[in-house]
């Protein structure tokens, strides 16, 4: 039997809501500029340790995949107990990852500091963190949730300059060692300042007996199915995404670009994924979370193959402003749809849910560009790929909007006005 829509939730916002914005958006430039460090460091460590990149980026892929696994566990911890003794958990886990990271000489040790890095802080910051500040805000959850998730834009944009900085300075063991030191001095402060909104507050309070608007989807459709179709949705859009994102670097190098110039242009990228975000919350702010998730995936799918299709370097650094703003721009749009459609009572454990297909197809789709490279011995397979699961994203997003509307659910262009 379908559920009814519920009416919008009334949130009351509050200047510590900001306070949180600021936390979570610092947080996030430290959590997500973790990810492009494994672009960096693939060549130093394939060439070091005789590895190939197929193996060397399974580092990326067990990130991910570890910030899948673990985040379901965060996710009902945070809805029963609360954000802040996880948060703290994260930033010592990624300093300590670092910091193992140095002394690695196998891939065991390799894979395991990512997997550690992965299962405690992106596990947390990605998942229960980013869904909490949007319970904060009502009528501008869009706008917050495009501030702190422009953090991870500016972390990607950061830390690979920072990393390539260090490598060229100090070599990549002593590079990873100050990272780790760096992590330790700057997370904890700041994972000690974490509060749960009152929304949040007044789910977990009510247990059992909470209702309406904090137990059912707006959609019409029953929360469970909600987080499917999101799930599967981000599932193939992070695929597409991962395959530039973890190979850009090593592409522009294997056409003869120096090294520095690749991680500006990657940086460059992320750069303007920072403010894709701020643009994504805006206008999902204005039009409904749905259609600008479905907008953003349709010029991230159109833009990524001609990275390997054209040879100018101003059509390459143009490509990657663009693809920094719509791939950024679907990473907003979908964590605003976990917050627009699923309820609060499981909203943690709704963004782990589709947190765990989300870093399975971060995870898959950096994995099938280093075998796709592996086997074809260029990129344009990989790439091919890449384009194909873009294409099935906006094929189950249009299937999720069309179920919303056969089910009478909210509208989907205009959002509801939400008393602030």
């Amino acid at each position: 039997m379908a559920h009814s829509p519920q009416p919008a939730l009334q949130v009351r916002e509050q200047p510590y809501g900001w306070v949180m914005v600021a936390v979570t958006f610092l947080l996030s430039v430290l959590t997500f500029g973790g990810l492009p460090a494994v672009a960096v460091f693939l060549k130093p460590l394939a060439l070091e340790f005789g590895w190939t990149r197929g193996e060397a980026s399974l580092g990326y892929t067990a990130i991910a995949v570890s910030a899948a696994v673990a985040g379901l566990g965060y996710g009902v911890l945070a809805d029963r107990f609360g954000t802040r003794a996880i948060i703290v958990v994260a930033a010592v886990g990624m300093g300590a990852a670092y910091l193992l990271q140095s002394g690695q000489s196998t891939l065991t040790e390799y894979y395991l500091s990512h997997i550690l890095f992965g299962a405690t802080g992106l596990a947390v910051v990605s998942g229960p963190l980013l869904i909490g500040i949007g319970y904060w805000f009502g009528r501008h959850k869009g706008l917050a949730i495009g501030i702190v998730a422009c953090g991870g834009g500016v972390g990607q944009a950061l830390m690979p300059v920072v990393n390539h900085w260090f490598i060229e300075a100090d070599g990549w063991r002593d590079a990873l060692f100050d990272l780790g030191l760096i992590y330790l001095a700057l997370g904890i402060p700041l994972a000690l300042m974490v509060r749960d909104s009152p929304i949040r507050l007044a789910a977990r309070a009510a247990g059992s007996d909470a209702s309406g608007a904090l137990t059912q989807s707006q959609t019409g459709l029953p929360a469970h199915e909600v987080i499917a179709w999101l799930s599967v949705a981000v599932f193939l859009c992070c695929t597409c995404m991962a395959v530039l994102i973890v190979h850009l670097v090593p592409l522009m190098t294997d056409r003869g670009v120096d090294s520095a110039t690749a991680v500006q242009i990657l940086s460059a990228l992320m750069l303007a994924g920072a403010a894709g975000r701020l643009v994504g919350g805006t206008i999902a702010d204005t039009l409904g979370v749905l259609p600008t998730y479905f907008a953003m995936s349709v010029g991230q799918t159109a833009v990524i193959y001609w990275f390997v299709a054209v040879d100018s370097m101003f059509l390459i650094w143009l490509l990657a402003i663009l693809f920094g703003l719509f791939f950024a721009g679907v990473m907003v749009s979908f964590i605003t749809c976990c917050r627009e459609f699923i309820p609060p009572r499981i909203g943690a454990r709704g963004m782990a849910v589709v947190g765990l297909l989300g870093w399975g197809g971060m995870g898959f789709g950096s994995f099938i560009g280093g075998a796709g490279y592996d086997w074809a011995g260029n990129y344009r397979l990989a790439f091919a790929l890449a384009v194909s699961a873009g294409i099935a994203n906006l094929i189950v997003l249009a299937l999720f909007a069309g179920r919303i509307r056969r089910r009478g659910g909210m509208k989907l262009w205009l959002p509801r006005r939400v008393a602030a």
